[in-house]
């Protein structure tokens, strides 16, 4: 049998692991700091829906906008207005610069630019917010949010996949040992 103090910390560490895994993220829309900008071509929406379509974004993320505000904005506006750039009903305006937008509810979430203009050049953006999916015996919560604002915009790998997978089963051994 193993030793308390072994077993004690042992389970000190997976829960570690376990709240460092599903800790809400800061998220810099495109990966840089120049991804919210006058686009060149059509061509920009497309990179920043693919970005956001390989990002996991969670319930509890927050989006971060770097922008000219003197120059742009951002809008939250419902799908119909998304697809005809409509500028006029926007559900929430942001206009200073450094943007957050806390993704509180699962489901898609449509941006576009608040510039003349812009948004029929490609300026907009879809994200959308998985379902909080729990493990029904464990509680794990799903794969991490994309990259940290600091770091690149990776899309999370299977590496993370298989480490959720391998602390459910010390979590269940650990569990065995206590009781």
């Amino acid at each position: 049998m193993a030793s308390f103090s072994g077993l004690s910390s042992s389970l000190i560490i997976l829960f570690s692991l376990l709240f460092t895994i599903s800790e809400a993220k800061e998220i810099l829309v495109g990966g840089n700091s120049y991804s919210w900008s006058i686009p060149t071509s059509n061509e920009t929406e497309t990179l920043l829906n693919k970005w956001a379509e390989k990002s996991r974004f969670r319930i509890g993320d927050t989006l971060v906008w770097k922008y000219d505000g003197e120059k742009d904005s951002v809008l939250e506006v419902s799908k119909e207005d998304y697809e005809a750039c409509n500028t006029s009903r926007a559900m929430k305006e942001y206009k200073d610069g450094n943007t957050k937008v806390s993704l509180d509810r699962a489901g898609p979430f449509y941006f576009i630019s608040g510039a003349k203009g812009h948004c029929e050049k490609g300026q907009k953006l879809i994200v959308v917010v998985l379902s909080p999916r729990r493990n029904r015996f464990y509680g794990i919560s799903p794969a991490p949010s994309p990259a940290e604002i600091d770091g690149p915009a990776i899309a999370p790998t299977s590496g993370v996949s298989s480490l959720r997978s391998g602390l459910v089963v010390a979590f269940g051994v650990l569990t065995f040992w206590l009781f």
